[in-house]
Parts: C-alpha cells; structure tokens; sequence
C-alpha cells in the first residue's frame, strides 16, 4: 500500500473542507451523501462541523449533524465546534450545534467557560449553567 496521499483525493478533501468554511451547507451535503465522511477532519483535527460553525454557517452545520457528524468532535487543541461558536458570538451556529445535541461542558476550554470568559450571560442561562 503506498504511503503518497492520492494527489484527487486531497485535492477533493481540500474543496469539501473550503464548502464548510463558505457556508455551501447543499453542496457539502451532496457530498457527504456520496460518500464523504461526515466527521472528515483536517491535518489540525478541525471537523467540517468545526470549520462550518466557526465561520458562521448554521446550515452547514445543520446539514453536517443531520448526516451524522459529532457536534462534540475536538479539533487537536480540544476545542469543540460549540466553544468556537461561543468565541465567535455565531448565535445561530450556536443553536443549531445545541439542536444537534452539542455538550455546552465539553472541550478544553468548554462553551460553558468560554462564555464565563467572555461574560455572556444570556448562553449561561442557555447552557442551564448559572
């Protein structure tokens, strides 16, 4: 078995992990059924859900977590999508991970410190973690 990554199947990977970062929630969802794993990761454990939800795409997101992926994935700092939702203040992300059944404790730091840090009270009161 030969250890060179297939020159198209990263050329591939490269354009489904861009269809998270822009938002592109229907083709990214085509792909997906096709056959691309819906908890693809990248070279920094960063998910297609963590990508889609760090740059603001409540649809991806959505569509990622309806085809299976793990709302709870860490990326290889521990930093899950919903905390990274939290930084970037993505409200919308933020209810589509927790109606995906994202855990507001999980990761390193977790959404519920994150939003401690950052002082936002009202995804405390959402969290259920006052």
């Amino acid at each position: 078995m030969s250890e060179t990554p297939d020159p198209e199947v990263i050329e591939l990977a490269g354009k489904v992990f861009d269809l998270a970062r822009t938002g592109d929630a229907e083709t990214l969802a085509a792909y997906v059924d096709a056959g691309v794993p819906a908890n693809l990761t990248n070279d920094k454990g960063d998910s297609l859900v963590m990508l889609a939800a760090y740059h603001g795409h409540a649809d991806a997101v959505t569509a990622l977590l309806d085809r299976g992926a793990d709302a709870d994935r860490a990326n290889d700092r521990g930093q899950t999508p919903l905390a990274g939702a939290v930084f970037k203040g993505e409200e919308a992300v933020i209810r589509a991970l927790l109606a995906g059944g994202a855990n507001p404790e999980a990761g390193t730091p977790s959404a519920v410190d994150t939003a401690r840090m950052f002082g936002k009270a009202e995804l405390l009161e959402l969290f259920g973690s006052l």
